[in-house]
């Protein structure tokens, strides 16, 4: 593999820049006008910081804030590799004006330059694919839920979540349960349920043990199974849904039931067919 390789996707409708990268190179000091958070994926790396000399090794989130001077060096002159998200000032700034409603706190800036928390590292993952598979114009539900979740990792201290009873999550999940082909956002779910982006999302996993996309996802595809048993097509029933495409479709089907929505048609067919060969 080559020393040095930067692989860059630009997100303009989600204000986001998408960053793959292995290297060896030290990167003399300099900062970004974005809010960065990433992941070492192999190797390891030091770090200037705002908050002083950090190191980063594989498995750690990594952070920094707009204007923050920092640099960056490989450890034992191995190549490191990492992915970095970039996001647009206000799209930090408004999850954590949310995050922090009704506690009269208010947090600027990330906390950690270098950061190992066995929670934080699965929510990066899953906020890196939902950016990375996020078609234009598309719903984004699962980002809007999983990066306040990620940022409280990236505080000084958790922020206080104001009680809320679970009840109140319930008006979400029947907005769910009455339309899932729908692409509801994060923000028309919390104001159902009369709550902020981020209070919605760990009141909806207390009663239903799954994040509103979570939930949404298996309401779709459980409607996906009944429309296929019943003859439809499975790019029609995809689209029936909500899935962006037969592909997306495919995939969430697979991890939910383990074999392919193809394979469960044929199986339909078949029973079908056996029916009517056999009437009662």
């Amino acid at each position: 593999m080559t020393a040095h390789a930067v692989n860059l996707r630009r997100l303009a409708d989600l204000g986001i820049d998408i960053v793959e990268a292995r290297s060896r190179r030290h990167f003399a000091r300099h900062i970004h006008d974005e809010f960065g958070i990433g992941l070492i994926m192999t190797g390891a790396q030091r770090s200037a910081s705002g908050r002083g000399q950090v190191e980063a090794l594989a498995g750690d989130l990594i952070s920094v804030n707009p204007g923050e001077v920092h640099d960056g060096m490989p450890v034992g002159g191995e190549a490191r590799c990492w992915h970095m998200l970039y996001f647009a000032p206000p799209l930090i700034t408004g999850a954590l004006a949310d995050m922090a409603e009704g506690s009269g706190l208010r947090p600027q800036e990330f906390a950690y330059p270098a950061l190992r928390n066995a929670q934080a590292a699965p929510l990066f993952r899953k906020l890196y694919q939902a950016v990375a598979h996020a078609a234009p114009g598309s719903e984004r539900l699962a980002l809007d839920e999983t990066l306040p979740l990620l940022l409280s990792y990236l505080l000084d201290r958790p922020l206080p979540v104001a009680a809320a009873r679970d009840t109140s999550a319930v008006r979400a999940k029947t907005m769910i349960d009455d339309a899932p082909h729908a692409h509801l956002s994060l923000a028309e779910l919390a104001r159902e349920a009369d709550m902020s982006r981020f209070q919605l999302v760990r009141a909806f996993a207390r009663l239903t043990g799954l994040t509103p996309h979570a939930y949404l996802v298996q309401r779709r595809i459980q409607r996906v199974r009944q429309l296929i048993a019943s003859g439809m097509p499975l790019a029609d029933a995809a689209l029936a849904c909500g899935f962006s495409d037969q592909s997306h479709m495919t995939r969430c089907f697979v991890s939910c039931f383990g074999f392919s929505p193809g394979l469960y048609a044929r199986q339909a067919r078949q029973a079908r067919h056996r029916h009517h060969a056999f009437p009662a």
